[in-house]
């Protein structure tokens, strides 16, 4: 039983979170408005407390994340551009998190009844091979979950908590192994989580590790170590609460209860967002069923993973955004998926390869011909649905951005043809054509499509489309704004430099330029803001139509 070649998994991790976070104009909302508010406390203009951009607080909780940008911003926002620079802590924790998940499975895999049979003359898997080999399907599984690829690289909170969740589990999964660098690790994936907007989980997550390791049966000599850490990880979770709670950053945050999502919404949620770890952690509880109803027997390596996806569906239930919360889950799931991986049959791998290959075969072949279509008209039918989305987009052939594709398209291929080649014995098998398809189509749309996405989701289109009816920065002055959202004052602030102003404010008087959203201007308008200032522009956002601005210039007297 042989584990994944360690090269070639740092490798597939690196083309996993490397596109995405690097090359791109920040995102609409989440993405923009933690850059704005990291801008802000990177060049001093608000509390590190208390962040806010013209008195508006983030509608997303948690301090860290803001931290973390302003942190990345004041030490390489010189060297590189700060938009970039403030994605840097992002893609660092994307990757710790991973890392955590690959070793809570290999620990886990560890632990007492989860192990390889011992057989009567030997010749058994050793304890080693065999755990590195389902961590390795551990940590695919989680890479080929279809809802990780996007929220993992946005610059938000959520990134945030799902790497303290990981280090959670690995602390967990860790003792009684080890000791003291697990606490550690679990200590500050706690307090990651009181302060990234989820101390509530951060609390139920370190009671939950303290009940399951006080409860799992060990040898006598490490007894005092799990009951001690079981205490500590209980003590850990109040003072992060107390932590939160101090600085404010503990809210109500669940739903009320004829607000709770339903049980088809969130089943299909799982369908897809899940996916392929979702039907594998399904077969594990089956197969593992005997060892999860036998309450003498606390198995450690069924139960963290089913109190971490549990908590998660919950979270997923009771709060908003669901997907955001399931986020949360991803890697317990993908633990148990990898405790299937011993129990599948031939024709059960099979049946998974044939359908990865085709899906992604076909994903990847379809991303190529629409990008054809928008740079040579060609087919036409995918040439006007482009332009019909996302109208006024010109394409730019970018040969580096090509190359990315054709060869990450070379090296699916490649892939292709290793695991058809012949019937490998590993256990994990099954999970490296999910895993590497769900790459590919990313690192697709990161290249050949990210000049696409980047004008579909980013402000840029618009503050170059504002430059041409605004004066310069430096000699507009200020320029009054009046409801725009969070995402288009830092976009006006940030990508376009001009000095915002409330409008409700004095000092907005010597504006002589206006801004407002196009439903703010039609109110305004039966207000008689047509008094004091005449239209100039609207200023639409090519791929959403509700985010007009409409531009008005004071009346000269």
């Amino acid at each position: 039983m042989r584990p994944l070649p360690r090269a070639l998994l740092l490798l597939l991790c690196l083309a996993y979170v490397v596109p995405g976070f690097f090359g791109r104009a920040p995102w609409k909302a989440l993405d923009i408005t933690t850059y704005g508010y990291s801008l802000e406390l990177a060049q001093g203009k608000t509390s590190w407390l208390a962040p806010s951009i013209l008195g508006l607080n983030p509608d997303a909780e948690g301090l860290l994340p803001y931290w973390l940008g302003a942190w990345a911003i004041q030490a390489f926002g010189n060297v590189i551009p700060p938009n970039m620079a403030s994605r840097l802590p992002f893609a660092a924790l994307l990757w710790l998190a991973l890392m955590a998940t690959w070793y809570a499975v290999y620990y886990l895999a560890r632990s007492p009844g989860a192990g390889p049979v011992a057989f009567a003359f030997g010749g058994e898997a050793s304890e080693i091979d065999y755990a590195r080999a389902m961590a390795d399907g551990g940590l695919l599984a989680l890479i080929a979950c279809l809802g990780l690829a996007q929220p993992s690289h946005e610059a938000s909170s959520y990134v945030v908590q799902l790497t303290g969740v990981c280090f959670v589990f690995f602390a967990a999964a860790c003792i009684p192994n080890r000791f003291v660098l697990p606490l550690t690790v679990g200590g500050i994936g706690l307090l990651i989580l009181a302060l990234s907007g989820a101390p509530t989980y951060s609390v139920l997550m370190g009671l939950g590790a303290a009940l399951i390791l006080a409860l799992t049966p060990v040898n006598a000599a490490q007894r005092n170590k799990s009951l001690q850490a079981s205490i500590a990880f209980a003590v850990m979770s109040v003072l992060a609460l107390l932590l939160a709670v101090y600085l404010h950053q503990w809210q109500w945050r669940i739903l009320p209860v004829q607000e709770f999502r339903q049980f088809q919404s969130l089943l299909e949620l799982l369908v897809w967002f899940v996916w392929p770890a979702w039907p594998l952690a399904l077969w594990s509880l089956w197969i593992w069923r005997r060892q999860i109803a036998d309450w003498r027997f606390v198995h450690r390596h069924l139960w963290l993973p089913i109190l971490l996806g549990a908590l998660a569906l919950i979270n997923t239930v009771t709060t908003n955004p669901g997907d955001r919360a399931l986020l949360l889950g991803l890697p317990a799931f993908a633990a148990l998926a990898a405790f299937a991986l011993p129990t599948f049959r031939r024709a059960m791998a099979a049946l998974i390869d044939w359908f990865t290959l085709l899906f992604f075969s076909a994903a990847a072949i379809t991303i190529w011909v629409i990008w054809l279509a928008v740079y040579t008209g060609v087919p036409a039918k995918p040439a006007a649905n482009v332009a019909r989305i996302a109208p006024g987009f010109v394409a730019n052939f970018s040969l580096p951005l090509f190359l990315v594709a054709l060869l990450a398209s070379l090296a699916w291929c490649a892939l292709v043809f290793w695991r058809a080649r012949r019937n490998r014995p590993e256990i994990w098998r099954s999970l490296v054509l999910p895993a590497g398809g769900t790459v590919l189509s990313w690192i697709l749309l990161m290249s050949i499509w990210l000049p696409m996405l980047d004008y579909g989701r980013s402000y840029t289109a618009q503050v170059e489309a504002l430059a041409k009816v605004l004066p310069a920065p430096s000699q507009a002055g200020c320029v009054a704004i009046g409801n725009l959202g969070r995402a288009q004052i830092v976009a006006l602030q940030a990508q376009g430099g001009w000095q915002l102003i409330p409008m409700h404010t004095d000092t907005a008087n010597a504006c002589r330029w206006l801004a407002l959203p196009i439903e703010g201007a039609r109110s305004a308008h039966s207000h008689g803001i047509d008094e004091d200032w005449e239209p100039r522009a609207v200023v639409p956002r090519p791929t959403d139509k509700n985010a007009e601005i409409v531009i008005y210039q004071r009346k000269q007297d």
